[in-house]
């Protein structure tokens, strides 16, 4: 990401900021009817106070875009957090194009082509991140058997 970038994804943001609550139902409503099968993981929910939250984090992560070195850590903790609710590495790309059509909803013609692409690439990368810190790659290949034939010789692989 890019300073222009990051300015878009700000921008973008603070329009977001004073309809947050609308936002966060619109979001969910979409995530719910796109990807079903993601409606376990918030049963006993009160939506509310998680929509809450997913605008709380989602300020976090905009206001950190230039200093990721804070931000990066908290969103590895909380992707192996969410580990532990069910969530699959798949379900990343899932939430990632309900934000996006949540924005384009939410910002109508302020949605622009540039905007979608700076919050894809801030999502894309902060997802990547998660998913690394969340579901470390196995080795595979000899590197494998090799891990499996004698434990504890393999590639170290640094958890959250």
């Amino acid at each position: 990401m890019n300073d222009t970038q990051i300015a878009l994804i700000q921008d973008s943001f603070a329009k977001v900021v004073p309809i947050k609550d609308a936002a966060a139902e619109l979001f969910y409503s979409d995530l719910f009817e796109t990807a079903p099968e993601v409606k376990p993981y918030f049963a006993g929910s009160n939506m509310k106070d998680q929509g809450a939250k997913l605008m709380a984090t989602l300020g976090v992560v905009v206001n950190g875009l230039r200093d990721l070195d804070k931000i990066v850590p908290v969103a590895q903790q909380l992707a192996v957090r969410h580990v532990g609710y069910g969530v699959k590495a798949e379900d990343y790309d899932k939430v990632g194009a309900s934000l996006l059509r949540t924005l384009e909803k939410g910002l109508g013609d302020a949605f622009t082509p540039e905007v979608k692409e700076a919050w894809t690439a801030a999502y894309t990368t902060l997802a990547g991140v998660m998913c690394e810190a969340a579901y470390p790659a196995k080795p595979t290949g000899l590197r494998g058997f090799i891990a499996k034939v004698f434990p504890g010789t393999g590639p170290k692989v640094q958890q959250a």
